[in-house]
């Protein structure tokens, strides 16, 4: 660990960063620019006191996951990613493994819809940001371990991931996910975490693994959804999507019909999702 680079690597990326950057006002008090240490604190998800002694030389060795918040929070490329897991003391993640680095574009697009639900996945069905609304829609599909952290996994080992999706829509959406995950296992080969994933599920489940006898094929990547949310019921959304073809991520937008009752649900899930963070 080179204590000097780091923190002068994570002074030069904080300081290069303005607050319309990642969704955040500039106010009239801010006398420089760049962030300050609190909202690079916050990004990522650690104490403002913790981050504040790594930029002062001063702090622990941090974790891989760690570095991989403080990556996220200062919306670095794969690269800068890269070269700051080696300045912190760690081998850099295998790109083909590690797949959750969101790409930078994909960060300031997402910090441009903190009033709407959108969330951004890998092709594992990773759950890698979401946007206070999606959590309001979904919950923190981020904090999820293991083989939980694929929707493929958890739709078909865990019956509270159905919760949400009306029974009348649960045979398409099984189709749709197993077909999602046999492109990924295709793509990837025997090796890959998406093999590990979809070896987990044809042990666990029958159902799964007759849809993967049948070779299915992904058809629309994200149709029209149905939701029975336990706030404000019955929703009937649009999902539009943004593919970044480097690595293999999409970003997913939930919107209604303009004026319908799924409009003014979402709405009022806006407003919850503010109040929670």
């Amino acid at each position: 660990m080179d204590r000097a680079q780091l923190a002068h690597f994570l002074r030069t990326r904080r300081e290069a960063l303005q607050p319309e950057d990642v969704g955040l006002p500039r106010g009239p008090r801010r006398r420089t620019g760049g962030l300050r240490r609190e909202e690079v604190a916050s990004l990522s998800g650690m104490s403002t006191d913790y981050y504040s002694r790594l930029e002062q030389q001063r702090g622990p060795q941090p974790s891989e996951q760690m570095l991989a918040a403080l990556a996220r929070g200062l919306r670095l490329s794969l690269a800068e990613r890269d070269h700051l897991f080696q300045l912190g003391g760690h081998a850099v993640p295998h790109r083909t493994v590690r797949a959750d680095h969101v790409n930078p574009g994909m960060m300031r697009i997402l910090d441009r819809l903190q009033d709407t639900p959108a969330m951004v996945v890998n092709h594992l069905g990773e759950t890698l940001a979401q946007t206070p609304p999606a959590v309001a829609l979904l919950g923190d599909e981020t904090g999820h371990t293991g083989l939980a952290r694929s929707l493929h996994h958890r739709w078909f080992t865990d019956p509270a991931a159905r919760k949400l999706y009306p029974a009348e829509t649960h045979a398409t959406h099984s189709r749709l996910l197993a077909a999602h995950l046999h492109a990924a296992y295709t793509r990837d080969g025997r090796a890959s975490r998406a093999a590990e994933i979809a070896d987990a599920l044809l042990a666990q489940s029958p159902e799964f693994a007759r849809l993967w006898r049948e070779h299915p094929v992904p058809g629309t990547m994200c149709p029209p959804k149905r939701f029975q949310h336990p706030e404000v019921g019955a929703l009937e959304l649009h999902c539009q999507i943004l593919v970044d073809p480097d690595q293999s991520q999409t970003l997913l937008v939930f919107t209604a019909v303009p004026g319908s009752a799924s409009d003014e649900k979402l709405r009022l899930l806006s407003v919850i999702g503010a109040q929670r963070v």
